[in-house]
């Protein structure tokens, strides 16, 4: 072969190649962006009827009179122990009415909520589709905010009084990085939490990796859930705080790894990476530009990564145990 046909071979294989690996690719994304959109489609078609009762303005604009039969339409709200009179001195309390008027204020029109509740239970149904949908009813609890959302079987209750905004001043006394997780834009995904966390097998060991699975398990069924929500509405970071962890992740992950926790079964260690905190404790100059709970966070990106090379169910999914999650997510921390 002479020098000159050997040269333009060398040239023309790796931009064939280049070409190949280009079309396998466009393939690769639009074929996961065709079957994404149909399975939206499926999901559209799916008609949902949201039962949803606005406790809260029925029992603050109550009379006296007025008692008995909220009584017996929310039975489950007025335990038996306590008199009439104790509901009417609520009613009528001060600071109860004006708490109510700034929920009142704040979700006078619920159409968008009751817009974004409908499409996250399109999905739930898609998914779990032999489990009924529960009756959603909203209230005041006191300003609850470690109780925001509770599913009781067919009931799913949320407390308006605890989504007024960060800075509102009713929450004066309530710390920070709490007041940050109060705001109604968390509000889908504090719901889809409530509804899918019943459904996850609880950890067989008591490692921290093992936890991180289980939150990771949770955030990633958001990912299901509510499709069209930015990742920090999904686990309650501020845009920041996601940024940082994400521009971390390797850090994270080698540390992790250097210190030998993921094995690690200290209890100690579910208050610096797994539960809500103001910010996670490595005990590094930088914990306080890192968001609490990142041991979640790492999870939840374990979890997408054996999703997105293995093709399972969501309760299945749900159902596996953090070992074979993790020995098969070939999770890789981003750099």
């Amino acid at each position: 072969m002479n020098q000159k046909k050997l040269k333009r071979l060398k040239t023309c294989i790796p931009t064939s190649v280049r070409q190949l690996f280009a079309l396998g690719i466009f393939v690769f994304v639009f074929s996961s962006c065709e079957e994404t959109d149909k399975v939206e489609a499926e999901i559209q078609n799916i008609t949902v009827n949201l039962d949803i009762d606005r406790f809260e303005q029925q029992f603050y604009r109550a009379t006296t009179a007025e008692l008995p039969q909220l009584k017996q339409k929310y039975p489950y709200f007025f335990p038996e122990q306590f008199a009439d009179s104790v509901w009417a001195h609520r009613i009528q309390d001060s600071l109860q009415q004006a708490l109510f008027q700034e929920v009142n204020s704040s979700f006078k029109d619920f159409q968008q909520q009751e817009d974004a509740l409908t499409d996250l239970f399109k999905h739930y149904s898609y998914y779990f589709p032999k489990k009924e949908l529960p009756k959603v009813v909203t209230l005041m609890s006191d300003v609850d905010y470690e109780n925001k959302v509770i599913n009781a079987d067919s009931l799913l209750l949320i407390s308006l009084d605890t989504y007024l905004g960060e800075n509102h001043p009713m929450y004066e006394g309530i710390s920070q990085y709490q007041r940050a997780r109060m705001d109604k834009a968390l509000l889908p995904a504090d719901v889809s939490d409530a509804m899918v966390f019943p459904k996850i097998s609880q950890p067989r060991s008591r490692t921290l990796l093992a936890k991180m699975i289980y939150y990771g398990k949770l955030h990633y069924a958001k990912d299901l859930m509510l499709p069209t929500v930015d990742d920090h509405f999904k686990i309650g970071f501020s845009a920041e705080e996601l940024t940082w962890a994400e521009n971390n992740e390797a850090n994270i992950w080698k540390y992790f790894v250097e210190n030998e926790l993921l094995y690690d079964t200290d209890s100690k260690l579910n208050q610096r990476f797994i539960e809500i905190a103001p910010f996670s404790k490595f005990y590094l100059e930088f914990d306080q530009e890192s968001p609490g709970r990142i041991g979640q966070w790492v999870g939840w990106q374990i979890v997408r990564s054996f999703s997105a090379n293995k093709d399972v169910s969501l309760p299945t999914l749900l159902a596996l145990d953090a070992e074979t999650i993790f020995n098969q997510s070939k999770y890789k921390p981003k750099k």
